[in-house]
């Protein structure tokens, strides 16, 4: 364990952070396979632009990498497109 102050709270910083980067990233991945287990196009249309700005938010936030983020939306796109009616 740290013995400087500063490490002590550096320490609680990061576990809060991961805690956080934990609990976003947990319900992107849900909101991903809820997206996916739709079987009508119309439904997966409209709830697409919620987890593709989900997605965008870990992305920004440093969770996950903006490429990522990226193939992430792009394989969701394609699957909601051939998805038909």
């Amino acid at each position: 364990m740290a013995n400087h102050s500063a490490t002590k709270k550096d320490v609680r910083q990061s576990s809060k952070r991961n805690e956080r980067n934990r609990y976003y990233g947990k319900t992107t991945r849900n909101a991903i396979r809820d997206i996916k287990a739709i079987e009508d196009k119309s439904g997966a249309t409209e709830k697409q632009p919620i987890v593709a700005s989900m997605i965008d938010k870990l992305a920004k936030r440093g969770t996950i990498h903006k490429n990522k983020a990226s193939n992430l939306k792009s394989k969701l796109a394609k699957r909601i497109n051939a998805l038909t009616k």
